[in-house]
């Protein structure tokens, strides 16, 4: 199943609004934002993925429709998956995107693989 463009689409807003510079990349069969180089936000699937840090995670997991990010049975700490219910509110999407941009500051920037020639 191809990732829900109705949620790319609600994304795109609140980062215009936010007057953030992002680039989106397809990638894990989903879609993933990135803000200066790092992974933000992405959708997999009708799924909101998040990287809000470990600081935030204990709490934001003990929220209805909020759980670990889990691709390989071991969840990935200090990123979460929002189900459709979840942000299903404006003001709820907007919630989980600023705790990722407030998150990316502190982020470690992935390294980009060399190409080979």
């Amino acid at each position: 199943m191809p990732y829900d463009t109705h949620l790319e689409n609600r994304i795109d807003e609140v980062l215009k609004r936010k007057k953030i510079k992002y680039e989106s990349k397809k990638m894990m069969g989903g879609l993933c934002y990135m803000v200066d180089d790092k992974m933000c936000v992405g959708i997999v699937k009708d799924t909101l993925m998040a990287r809000i840090g470990v600081d935030q995670y204990e709490d934001a997991v003990s929220k209805p429709g909020i759980h670990p990010m889990d691709f390989t049975g071991r969840p990935m700490k200090g990123y979460i998956f929002a189900s459709p219910e979840a942000v299903d509110m404006e003001e709820d999407l907007e919630y989980w995107i600023q705790l990722a941009l407030n998150f990316n500051p502190l982020a470690k920037s992935s390294k980009r693989k060399k190409k080979k020639n």
